[in-house]
């Protein structure tokens, strides 16, 4: 966003907006498991077995390491402001979670979730929305080490053949630095005189989801009609705008890592 005007903020509840090309509802995204312990641990969240030689890191630190055979780690690393801590095992659903200093202050467990057959893994890598031009002061703006790749994110990717009786979802592990009225309204910014459109997704070339606050896990339920099966798709995510700058185009700033596909029974959500 144009400096000094709109502040990067981020939170761990999460609401967004899916539709069927243009009807919005509100659903609800939530980090599928924490808690505290003795110890950081990676657990599985079924068996609630240590797994060990997963990846946790913390990218905007550049900071990883992997858990041992008890499934414990360390963050060596001074957590001062929000930024995402990534967990990533060969076999189960990357996860990440939006963490400061108060929520890394107490031992963190972390239950993650192996992958159905029709799973898709789409991207695990950090990513850095818009134009590079925020305020210093802006809260996510010491965490922001990756430079913007421009105001959007596109990947196109290969879908198999997905049973009728299963529901499709793209998840976004996390994101941080949205800067809408909403998240305004709903106390994550701090700004009063200011705020961006939120930014959109698409699923081959229809908006399904406009993302209005900041947070992890966010799930966004996508149209069967739009997939295509046994053939390449395309996730573009487009960078929201500052509504208050008229002189030029000022994107909003914002990161985003860990984007997958979900398939889910429609007989076990019943």
């Amino acid at each position: 966003m144009e400096k000094h005007n709109l502040y990067k903020i981020c939170a761990l509840t999460v609401t967004l907006g899916f539709s069927a090309v243009m009807t919005f509802a509100a659903i609800n995204g939530n980090v599928e498991k924490t808690g505290t312990g003795d110890y950081n641990q990676v657990i599985d969240s079924h068996t609630q077995a240590p797994v060990s030689q997963a990846d946790v890191a913390l990218p905007s630190k550049g900071y990883h390491t992997r858990t041992d055979d008890e499934g414990r780690f360390n963050l060596g690393a001074k957590i001062d402001a929000p930024t995402i801590m990534s967990v990533q095992k060969d076999g189960y659903k990357p996860f990440s979670l939006t963490v400061d200093g108060t929520s890394t202050s107490k031992p963190i467990v972390i239950g993650i979730e192996k992958t159905n057959p029709h799973d898709i893994i789409i991207d695990t890598d950090m990513y850095h929305i818009g134009d590079d031009n925020y305020s210093e002061n802006s809260a996510n703006a010491g965490e922001f080490r990756v430079k913007a790749i421009g105001p959007f994110y596109t990947k196109n990717f290969k879908v198999g053949n997905i049973p009728p009786n299963e529901d499709v979802y793209l998840v976004i592990g996390s994101v941080i630095g949205i800067d809408t009225k909403m998240a305004r309204d709903m106390g994550q910014s701090k700004v009063k005189t200011a705020y961006a459109a939120p930014p959109q997704v698409y699923f081959n070339g229809n908006m399904i989801a406009e993302l209005n606050l900041n947070g992890d896990n966010q799930q966004i339920k996508i149209p069967r009609g739009l997939v295509k099966p046994n053939s390449t798709n395309q996730l573009t995510i487009k960078s929201g705008k500052n509504l208050f700058q008229m002189a030029y185009i000022d994107y909003d700033d914002i990161e985003l890592m860990n984007l997958f596909i979900e398939t889910k029974s429609q007989i076990a959500q019943e």
